[in-house]
């Protein structure tokens, strides 16, 4: 069980990632955007490594305080969450 959702943070993390990157290219072209609410989403069930890696990457949202706060502690949460999942076992 602790494997499934470790498995899943790395999941949703990678997908954060990309959906960040790929949120930041669509604001340079002009095009439509992911939704604040959708990326918190994501965030919120196990994607904030990668969301918050990505705002830091790309330099997305870095100026919304609620982001780059809000990213780092779901960021901590669910390496804590691996931590603890990871060692669980021993």
């Amino acid at each position: 069980m602790e494997n499934v959702l470790i498995a899943w943070i790395v999941i949703m993390s990678v997908y954060g990632l990309f959906m960040m990157g790929f949120d930041k290219r669509r604001a340079r072209q002009g095009g439509w955007r992911i939704p604040e609410r959708t990326l918190w989403t994501i965030a919120l069930f196990g994607g904030g490594i990668g969301m918050y890696l990505g705002m830091q990457l790309f330099r997305h949202k870095t100026r919304h305080t609620s982001f780059r706060v809000g990213f780092l502690m779901l960021a901590l949460i669910d390496a804590a969450v691996c931590i603890w999942l990871g060692t669980a076992g021993i």
